[in-house]
């Protein structure tokens, strides 16, 4: 493997990842040579490793645990039973009180810079409204905001109170907004009159009124004027002005001490295929695991500023405010990362002196593609770290990132879920970067590569599998009595462990891992099983191809059927001469067996909201099962690609 990257003795000495590992030293005895040699310990020693979190980062319980870990069976286990703690406190301990916590921009040219004492007095503004309603522990507060400030607000409020928090993106449809918010029941909701999207007005008075009359439990609207500062004067007088409550002096903060394993927010899956997934995560779990991974895998310092290109509606909006916890300023942004030029994100990071700039594969891919030269550009000079998740980042990716971008950044492509918010592989400070590899196994994630025997195995293609439990992992699906959806989601194919659905490979030598795609969308020709990845890493490199997705079908008598669809760039047409490019491609960084049996030309390739190919509804529409169990339009963000779909599987 190629080594890109690694950081300097004084980037290693002076990372958290180091500190911690001269603390274990001072305060337990343990050495250790190298990283591998900490994440076994971690793994091998469960109870030790997340018993020293709570005491390395020195956690404040309102009263003190009992035992670190009730049971090894997942997912009945409980963690840290008898601990009372709060995230929202934890996360007010680094107050400083003219320093400024979160930095805002937009599209529209809006810029906010909110200090730690305007957060802490507009979070107990907030909290103090909220208890007038009879918030309580418990109660759920939902939002349907932009990732705007008023959004990391209301969360910390709800959280401050024990209440439990949920977010969707206004980006999402009115079905898909209360699909998942009318299985919580909640009694508040907070909501955006509309938004901007790539220069373009979004209104979503209407929306919101018919997301309202879906919510019976509801007892109050607050709303953001967010697109027009009148907005207020399209609803009745029930809906309240979110400004309004911040011009009111609150009391005291205070925070409610809850369990350990009290639910603190609801995320949700995407819903493509069915009613998305209430996954319910708790303080203590996300706490601990948000500590551990934002200063050991991300390693964000006091003081530093930390940027995710995010939703409310994804995962990683719920990551970003952790970085709050480490001392460091948000950076949010809202609106598309490529307008008004295709560069925004890069000049926006030099505008705001960002420290650690997070994005997506897709967003790093898209990127290479269209050759932007971000280094030639711009400065760059204040970032650190670059970090990627949402979909495996091939090599040329990696390449592209240190001789396009810059080359002396710490690259994190990092993997995990909105299962665990946060992720199983990422980064570490004090290892080398090898093209097209994640670094290392986060710490406390005792996760291997299985092959169909359920054997541990190297350097081959095998299923993610994690044995043993983390304290991020759900406490339970919502309204799903006996965990028999969550069992369903992860333990029937291995009892008792983990199955995450996506196919790794483990680096032998390196330790570094590389994510193939999901498992449950598998290409198996001839009995090798083939990453999507793979597929998109060769087909990226072809001209004139813009996107594209790769299924397998599995017909009867043993029969495959692999089809490539393709979406071609202005300009192009699908001719003999570009087929033949795409197969010699693929043979020549791979096989034979990659080669598709057909290769189709579409106008659009159908994505999550969230940015995932769907890989695994498409295959499902051709395979000819129902359309209404197939996919959920509502969860999708091109929803008028899939009718291609519908149609090339009547026709197959």
């Amino acid at each position: 493997m190629k080594k890109l990257w690694e950081g300097s003795n004084q980037f290693k000495t002076e990372s958290h990842l180091n500190a911690y590992i001269e603390w274990l030293k001072e305060n337990h005895g343990l050495t250790f040579e190298n990283y591998h040699e900490l994440w076994e310990w971690s793994v091998n020693h469960i109870e030790d490793f997340w018993e020293s979190i709570w005491h390395y980062f020195k956690i404040k319980s309102h009263s003190p645990y009992t035992k670190v870990l009730s049971s090894f069976d997942m997912p009945n286990c409980n963690w840290f039973e008898g601990a009372t703690l709060n995230y929202a406190e934890h996360i007010f301990r680094t107050f400083k009180p003219h320093k400024t916590a979160i930095f805002f921009s937009n599209e529209s040219g809006i810029h906010q810079e909110i200090s730690w004492q305007e957060l802490k007095s507009k979070v107990t503004s907030m909290v103090t409204y909220l208890k007038t309603l009879g918030v309580s522990k418990g109660d759920r507060v939902v939002a349907f905001l932009p990732n705007v400030p008023e959004a990391t607000i209301g969360f910390l409020a709800t959280n401050a109170l024990g209440a439990i928090w949920s977010s969707t993106s206004p980006d999402f449809g009115t079905e898909s907004v209360v699909n998942r918010f009318a299985q919580i029941k909640p009694k508040i909701l907070i909501a955006v009159d509309g938004y901007s999207y790539n220069g373009k007005p979004y209104d979503k008075t209407d929306i919101v009124k018919e997301i309202v009359s879906e919510l019976p439990t509801l007892n109050k609207v607050i709303l953001l004027p967010y697109l027009d500062e009148n907005a207020l004067n399209n609803f009745s007088d029930e809906y309240i002005d979110i400004n309004s409550i911040f011009k009111n002096d609150g009391d005291t903060l205070e925070f409610v001490p809850v369990d350990f394993n009290h639910p603190m927010w609801v995320l949700y899956s995407s819903g493509t295929t069915g009613l998305p997934k209430a996954i319910v995560h708790s303080h203590g779990g996300i706490l601990l695991e948000h500590l551990k991974y934002m200063a050991f895998h991300n390693d964000v310092q006091d003081g530093e500023r930390f940027f995710w290109f995010t939703t409310t509606g994804w995962m990683m909006w719920n990551f970003l405010q952790s970085a709050l916890l480490m001392g460091a300023s948000i950076v949010l942004y809202d609106g598309s990362p490529t307008y008004p030029k295709f560069d925004a994100l890069w000049s926006f990071s030099d505008a705001l002196k960002v420290n650690h700039f997070g994005t997506s594969a897709p967003y790093l891919v898209a990127n290479m593609k269209k050759q932007i030269n971000p280094k030639s550009e711009h400065h760059l000079l204040s970032i650190r770290s670059i970090s990627s998740t949402g979909a495996p980042l091939p090599s040329e990716a990696f390449d592209y990132v240190y001789e396009s971008i810059k080359t002396d950044v710490w690259l994190c492509s990092m993997a995990g879920g909105t299962d665990v918010c946060t992720a199983f592989v990422g980064g570490s400070p004090i290892y080398a970067v090898y093209s097209g590899e994640i670094q290392c196994r986060a710490l406390g994630v005792s996760l291997f590569a299985l092959n169909d025997k359920g054997n541990p195995i190297e350097n081959e293609l095998g299923e993610m599998v994690i044995d043993k439990p983390m304290p991020s992992m759900p406490i339970y699906f919502w309204n799903d009595e006996n965990n028999v959806r969550y069992k369903a989601s992860y333990f029937e194919d291995y009892p008792g462990k983990w199955r995450h659905g996506d196919f790794i490979k483990i680096n032998s030598k390196t330790k570094g891992l590389i994510i193939y795609g999901r498992s449950d969308a598998t290409l198996n020709r001839h009995g090798i099983r083939i990453g999507t990845s793979e597929i998109y890493s060769a087909v990226n490199k072809v001209e004139g191809i813009d996107d594209a997705l790769i299924i397998n079908l599995e017909l009867d008598e043993g029969q495959h059927y692999m089809p490539l669809f393709v979406k071609l760039k202005p300009g192009f047409k699908l001719s003999e001469d570009l087929k033949s490019n795409i197969n010699q491609q693929l043979k020549a960084d791979y096989s034979p067996r990659h080669v598709p049996d057909n290769i189709i030309e579409v106008t659009d390739i159908p994505y999550t909201i969230s940015g995932k190919k769907m890989e695994a509804p498409i295959k499902k529409i051709l395979l000819k099962m129902p359309i209404e169990t197939s996919i959920n339009m509502d969860a999708m963000r091109n929803p008028e690609s899939v009718q291609f779909f519908i149609d090339f599987a009547k026709q197959m």
